[in-house]
């Protein structure tokens, strides 16, 4: 680690703890040629996902823009985007495969919402599968009918 004052490349580490939310490592180092201190942060190196496009262009995987999605379809929805979001990160976080297709993701994002709320469902799947007339719309939500699990008989 190379000194901020006059630098050094060589230092000893004084201090280590984790940071308060244990994200990183503290480190509290000194120099070994002018003795200052100095701290750094030692963070681990994730490497996001690229999403191949359905043009073919590659762009890096961004957590935001795919809330901004799902919020989109979620709109005036009890809904927590955010965990969708999150939870479809983590998943392709531990993933061995670094790139992933755009419309891997929206089917990943229709999964959960599916389970979630179908009105939410519905809007992301008209705009990711590109619905072209009310007749699709239609279709969509027949299906989701079928799927549904079947709720208490009524009395009669």
């Amino acid at each position: 680690m190379k000194c901020p004052i006059c630098g050094y490349t060589e230092s000893r580490v004084v201090d280590s703890r984790p940071s308060n939310d244990f994200s990183s490592i503290r480190r509290r180092r000194e120099c070994l040629s002018c003795k200052h201190r100095f701290t750094t942060y030692e963070v681990i190196d994730t490497v996001h996902p690229v999403v191949i496009k359905r043009d073919g262009s590659k762009e890096p995987f961004d957590k935001n823009k795919l809330l901004v999605g799902i919020l989109k379809a979620c709109e005036k929805r009890k809904v927590n985007a955010e965990a969708i979001a999150s939870d479809i990160e983590n998943s392709l976080s531990g993933s061995l495969n670094r790139e992933i297709a755009s419309s891997e993701l929206g089917e990943m994002v229709l999964s959960r919402l599916k389970k979630t709320d179908p009105v939410a469902y519905v809007r992301f799947a008209s705009v990711h599968r590109e619905f072209q007339d009310v007749e699709t719309f239609i279709s969509e939500i027949q299906k989701l009918r079928l799927e549904e699990p079947e709720t208490a008989p009524k009395e009669e």
